[in-house]
């Protein structure tokens, strides 16, 4: 009855939060093949900006792990006005953020696209892009951090109808905006952005409206954003900046691997474009698996029952593996239909098919790790552990291995892509020793 009981649980957020992110990348792919169409020059340029995009989704989403972390426990122990607070002091810093980032590409719109791009003509486009989109931000942080407050509290049903809306709202502005249908004016560029922030502010008022109006768990009001607890926020805080750190490294990291691959053959650029993009989406399992392990788990530690925790913790690596065999095993089956979709050189095909074949154990691996890290470990409280491991075996491994392999050894693409995904299996060890056997309950509440 417990396993059936904590199963149960589990996939009630795990499909949720699994379709949402398939949604959102279903937005991304649908923008990225609608500017294509239009032009090139024109889907480069977004893309340059996207990349300010991730590494700012990253900061928020190591906000919302902060809220989800300490309001899991507080509502493991039924404490509801603390979780009101810690949801405010990380509503407050996603704010700051965004305004941040919302004057630094007002100052330098130019000089923020000319890090991914050299092409005047790139730039000008993404530009003219980053002029629309910055008005975005802020009501990007208030969904993303009230989306992770309500998961604090299990509620995830709306986040996955949020990106249902996205994705028809966004689609549906940018087809008529981008091309000039229905006698609207061809925009371009400035078309994407603008479907673009209609969807992010619509999803934002629909949001603040559920959290005020619908949902009973939590009685949020807005006067709660400007009453500070000082002792929490500063706990909060505490917890917050290694994730801070380790996330704009992710971001960085990501960066630099984009730049290890857009080094090499031109077939090997596309056939990696075209195998992430799939790769992508059966990551999803793993995304969600983490996002609905670290609330249960957090809700558990905030019970004091240690045993209870523990025992979850095995059940759920059980549940990881299976998962990831599935995951794993979908990839390999949709690689060749999916991949015959694209027009791609038969060179620039074989290598996305031995991309992918890697990718398929890497989604095994990953799949068990990731939750087990991300959602178990740092889910009680055990920030530090992950921030260590991360670091270690992306900066002082991943890294200067795969540099090694594709500038000195001049090794052939798979080989590199294989380097670059090495971590997803190996961090599965310490994952599983550090939870059987190390210290990584920690009671934030």
């Amino acid at each position: 009855m417990k396993d059936e009981h904590l199963y149960r649980r589990f996939f009630a957020m795990f499909f949720p939060l699994v379709l949402q992110n398939v949604l959102t990348l279903s937005v991304n792919l649908a923008d990225n093949m609608m500017l294509g169409a239009y032009s090139e020059t024109a889907l480069s340029g977004v893309a340059a900006v996207n990349q300010i995009q991730f590494v700012y989704q990253q900061l928020l989403m190591a906000l919302g792990d902060g809220v989800v972390m300490f309001g899991s426990q507080y509502y493991g122990q039924r404490q509801i006005e603390p979780i009101r607070r810690v949801g405010a002091a990380g509503l407050r810093l996603g704010l700051l953020t965004a305004a941040l980032l919302f004057a630094l590409v007002t100052a330098a719109p130019g000089g923020m696209v000319g890090l991914f791009t050299t092409d005047a003509a790139i730039r000008a486009q993404g530009a003219a892009y980053l002029a629309v989109i910055r008005f975005s931000y802020v009501f990007f942080a208030v969904t993303i951090l009230l989306l992770a407050l309500l998961r604090s509290v299990e509620i995830v049903g709306i986040a996955f109808r949020l990106s249902v809306m996205t994705l028809l709202v966004n689609c549906g502005i940018n087809y008529v905006l981008i091309y000039g249908h229905f006698g609207a004016p061809e925009m371009g560029v400035v078309g994407a952005a603008i479907g673009t922030l209609t969807a992010r502010v619509l999803e934002c008022l629909v949001v603040c409206f559920y959290v005020l109006k619908r949902q009973k768990v939590i009685p949020a009001r807005v006067r709660d954003l400007w009453q500070r607890d000082p002792g929490l926020s500063s706990r909060y805080g505490r917890k917050v900046v290694p994730m801070l750190i380790l996330q704009g490294a992710w971001g960085l990291n990501v960066a630099l691997q984009t730049a290890i691959l857009g080094h090499m053959t031109d077939a090997a650029i596309a056939a990696n474009s075209a195998a992430s993009t799939l790769f992508m989406m059966a990551k999803s399992a793993a995304v969600g698996a983490s996002a609905a392990a670290a609330s249960i788990i957090g809700k558990s530690v905030g019970t004091g029952d240690v045993a209870l925790v523990k025992s979850q913790a095995k059940r759920l690596q059980r549940l990881f593996v299976g998962i990831g065999l599935c995951a794993g095993a979908f990839l390999f089956s949709i690689r060749i239909p999916v991949m015959g979709v694209y027009e791609l050189s038969e060179e620039a095909e074989g290598l996305a098919n031995g991309f992918l074949l890697v990718l398929c154990v890497i989604c095994v691996t990953m799949s068990y790790q990731m939750p087990t890290n991300n959602g178990i470990i740092k889910g009680a409280g055990d920030v530090n552990f992950v921030v260590k491991m991360d670091f270690i075996s992306i900066w002082c491994i991943v890294i200067p291995v795969s540099f090694f392999m594709a500038f000195v050894v001049k090794a052939p693409p798979v080989v590199v892509v294989c380097c670059l995904n090495m971590d997803q299996v190996f961090k599965c060890v310490p994952a599983y020793i550090h939870s059987h056997k190390g210290d990584w309950i920690k009671k934030l509440t």
